[in-house]
């Protein structure tokens, strides 16, 4: 019988202005929530929707280009994915 599961926890803090491409792999699997902050999360066809502390979102499957922050102050939202290493 398997054991009980347990998860795994990623931090990623956008500075005001900041921004970082997205990689659909590195987001397989994960539930983000935005912590503090704002994010926007930028299409490859253009299109741009902006998410405010306590959002829950899935980035895959998006068609995303990139995550910024548009806001003044740092954005900072967590990956939380299952841990199957164990």
């Amino acid at each position: 019988m398997p054991g009980p599961c347990s998860f795994r926890t990623r931090r990623v803090t956008l500075p005001p202005g900041g921004s970082r491409p997205h990689d659909e792999d590195e987001w397989r699997g994960a539930l983000i929530i935005v912590d503090a902050g704002e994010i926007e999360l930028c299409c490859r066809a253009g299109g741009r929707r902006g998410f405010g502390t306590g959002s829950v979102l899935w980035f895959t499957g998006l068609n995303l280009a990139a995550v910024r922050n548009p806001g003044p102050v740092d954005a900072v939202f967590r990956a939380i994915t299952r841990d199957r290493s164990g």
